[in-house]
């Protein structure tokens, strides 16, 4: 049955593509940049969005894609840069990526407030709107996203239904498949009749993706750690610009950590309690039941520890994988893991290995910087070495499977320093097209008991072990200390 459904699907492909060459390429190939059209020859999964949102109906399919493609030339959709958008519309933050919905989705946020109705800026807004949906597709092909259409302190001066409804024809015709829904918040009375014409242009399958929602409702949609306060939530995220936001991977202040004062202000007994692993900054309270925690830890009879390393063990379904980037070998290729919430979170490392014949500077991002320290987060490699990299949740913070990571790395002049304030200015002046960029989502390990798995420094080389090689490194590890999470 699968076998015939994915034949089907590559006939359907397969007589679009035909069809559109035949039909509308030849002599009118100056209506569309020649790009879209080598990509529809190449890309099976753009074809199967026009597809799939005209329900396999291949007329109605070659109509959208002309529609498309003559806006994607007019827009010049496959030039449009920072530098395509005026400034002061990159600054204001009216619009931009940033989180995720309970489903997993990414946050496409509209602030309305920010946006006054002005035919003289409309182009340029709508230039903006396409920058960041062509950006978002380019990374994220096919995966949806979720609109977040924020009205609140709205006024009438805001109300633009031409803009409206070329966001709409964005998701229609544009970029097909990838809204998830769109969610409303906080719309004043006045906009009640407007958003019923909104309401006629989504069509009647579509009216269903359209969510309004109040304070009190919107976390139905998304948790709290995604939502600013004025939405009732926690994310302490704040726009800002420059540098662009890409893809939520924000430069918190010191790079994801504390600051080094803070790390040396720990107390010595502290750190070698802790098997020389800084603490966090917590109460002195806090501070004794995790000194009296990893006491009663040293106790644990052999028998016991074996047991909670076998379990550990169990859990990983699947054995860690490298990435074999251009400039760095990254492990694990996909997926940080840590513990589950009944176990606590634990430590995981990141280890890097510099595959160059140059010094090869790295910097850490993620998506939710208030939850992890990273240490380090912005260093560099010499050619041939490898670094590790720990990476730990704030004591009482939760690990989220929407957490992500970026991994950033670009080559070095040899007499370039590599000081704090070199890298600082390698940063700065570092092409775009320069740098190496490579994501990890975050996985949580169930266990039905508690563990004593930590990751030390130099714990494993992951260049040439199996994942029995690693297992075992792991159970020699969490026999040697525990450092659990208070």
């Amino acid at each position: 049955m699968a076998e015939c459904h994915t034949q089907n699907k590559a006939k359907l492909v397969s007589e679009t593509r035909r069809r559109f060459e035949a039909d509308y390429v030849t002599d009118k190939s100056d209506k569309y940049d020649p790009r879209d059209v080598e990509r529809l020859q190449q890309d099976d999964n753009w074809v199967e969005s026009y597809l799939l949102w005209r329900h396999n109906n291949v007329d109605e399919t070659l109509k959208m894609l002309d529609e498309s493609f003559q806006w994607r030339k007019e827009m010049s959709v496959n030039d449009l840069t920072e530098s395509s958008i005026p400034r002061w519309l990159l600054e204001i933050g009216g619009i931009y990526l940033h989180g995720y919905d309970k489903e997993g989705n990414k946050l496409f946020w509209i602030r309305v407030k920010y946006h006054i109705k002005d035919h003289k800026t409309t182009l340029d807004k709508k230039k903006l709107i396409a920058f960041w949906l062509e950006r978002y597709a380019k990374r994220e092909n096919g995966k949806p996203v979720t609109v977040m259409f924020d009205l609140s302190e709205t006024g009438i001066n805001s109300i633009d239904m031409d803009f409206v409804r070329f966001i709409i024809n964005c998701f229609k015709v544009y970029y097909p498949k990838y809204l998830s829904k769109m969610v409303i918040f906080d719309m004043p009375w006045i906009m009640n009749a407007a958003f019923k014409i909104v309401k006629s242009w989504l069509g009647p399958e579509a009216v269903s993706l359209l969510k309004f929602a109040s304070k009190n409702e919107v976390q139905d949609y998304v948790s709290v750690e995604y939502l600013p306060p004025h939405m009732g939530g926690t994310d302490p995220f704040k726009y800002s610009y420059p540098p662009l936001v890409d893809d939520d991977f924000q430069t918190p202040l010191c790079e994801n950590g504390p600051i080094a004062s803070e790390d040396e202000a720990s107390s010595k007994e502290d750190l070698e309690s802790d098997g020389k692993e800084t603490l966090e900054t917590i109460s002195s309270e806090e501070q004794t039941a995790l000194l009296k925690k990893i006491n009663i830890t040293e106790h644990t009879s052999k028998a016991e520890e074996n047991e909670k390393v076998d379990s550990k063990m169990k859990a990983f379904k699947k054995p860690l994988s490298v990435f074999k980037g251009p400039l760095l070998h990254i492990s694990p290729a996909e997926e940080l893991y840590f513990g589950s919430t009944e176990s606590g979170e634990k430590k995981t490392l990141i280890v890097l290995t510099n595959v160059t014949k140059n010094i090869v500077a790295f910097k850490v991002r993620t998506t939710a910087p208030e939850k992890y320290r990273v240490k380090p987060s912005n260093s560099s490699c010499d050619p041939g070495a490898s670094v590790d990299i720990v990476v730990s949740p704030h004591g009482g913070l939760t690990v989220s499977a929407q957490d992500r990571f970026l991994i950033m790395a670009a080559e070095m002049e040899q007499s370039s320093g590599t000081g704090p304030a070199e890298l600082t200015q390698f940063w700065k002046e570092v092409p775009r097209n320069k740098v190496m960029e490579h994501r990890l989502r975050c996985h949580i390990v169930e266990s039905s008991k508690p563990t004593t798995l930590t990751l030390k420094d130099n714990a494993f080389n992951m260049s040439d072990k199996t994942s029995e090689d690693l297992y075992l490194q792991f159970a020699n590890s969490s026999r040697e200390s525990d450092f659990s999470t208070p």
